[in-house]
């Protein structure tokens, strides 16, 4: 049998990569700084590579350091999923998640099977209500939401970049025509999303309409129902280009041919010392190579 690395120097190594700090590592795995650093000198030693940089107490992932990582950290969590699947005494991993109603529709839920079938000890208990951000470390692990950026102290990765659309019933889509008209848009009510309040400015501006005052606006807070208040010819919906072309609605149509990079993006968002959480971890890294 090959001699093995030194798994809690592996263990220290994978940490300080994914909390992006050897502070933050040391805490979660109760050492001082200098325990940690010498752990990392160990697999140093043991692997012969330089992987960090060091400045004072800032390590700094070298290249070899992240080529080790991107080799190793698949690994590593392929063995914690054996030993998982061949340990009855393991108990349910519970993961509470914060969806945005539409995510979970179009993105979320049609892949789910792949994630119980790779992880069937994994269970989600699913929260769409409001204030996600904000509930997070709270009475939710982590969650998906729609914003500019993740709050101040979380861990964020985010999930897309997308593009705003007007949407409208393509009756009224093919009244108002292919080019902007001011006077014609005042006559139109506006459906906004109460998470997305930056979307219709910055769809004005791009359209050179920023003076135009609709006749109404209506704040929805749910994706779903905006399309279908829009589909039913109640408003021209301001939503992602995403959000369209997933809805697959043959009764909406974009208005206007023309790209409007949004303020806004889906992102993972949970708390750095939780993202070390296994049911955390699990979700985390799944979501991000499904690509949702």
């Amino acid at each position: 049998m090959r001699r093995l690395p030194p798994l809690r120097a592996l263990e220290a190594f994978i940490r300080v990569v994914r909390l992006g700090s050897a502070r933050s590592a040391a805490t979660e795995l109760g050492l001082s700084p200098s325990a940690l650093s010498r752990r990392i000198s160990n697999l140093e030693s043991f692997t012969g590579r330089k992987l960090f940089s060091r400045s004072g107490q800032t390590m700094r992932l070298t290249d070899e350091g992240r080529l080790f990582y991107e080799a190793v950290a698949p690994h590593l969590e392929a063995l914690a999923a054996s030993v998982e699947s061949q340990s009855e005494n393991l108990q349910l991993m519970r993961l509470r998640l914060g969806v945005m109603p539409l995510f979970g529709t179009q993105r979320l839920f049609p892949r789910l099977g792949e994630l119980r079938e790779r992880h069937p000890r994994l269970h989600l208990d699913i929260d769409t209500g409001s204030h996600l951000t904000g509930r997070v470390g709270d009475t939710l692990d982590a969650a998906i939401t729609l914003t500019t950026s993740p709050a101040e102290g979380l861990y964020g990765i985010q999930l897309d970049q997308n593009t705003i659309h007007a949407i409208g019933n393509t009756d009224l889509v093919a009244k108002l025509g292919d080019q902007p008209d001011a006077a014609a848009l005042k006559k139109q009510t506006f459906l906004i999303h109460t998470d997305m309040p930056l979307g219709f400015e910055a769809w004005k501006v791009a359209m050179g309409l920023q003076k135009m005052q609709p006749a109404a606006i209506d704040h929805y807070d749910s994706g779903q129902l905006i399309l279908e208040a829009a589909a039913q010819g109640m408003g021209i919906a301001i939503m992602h280009d995403d959000h369209l072309a997933r809805n697959k609605d043959p009764r909406l149509a974009p208005l206007f041919d023309k790209r409007v990079e949004s303020p806004y993006s889906y992102w993972f968002v949970c708390r750095h010392a939780d993202l070390e959480a296994r049911p955390v971890r699990i979700f985390h890294d799944w979501l991000v190579k499904a690509g949702l």
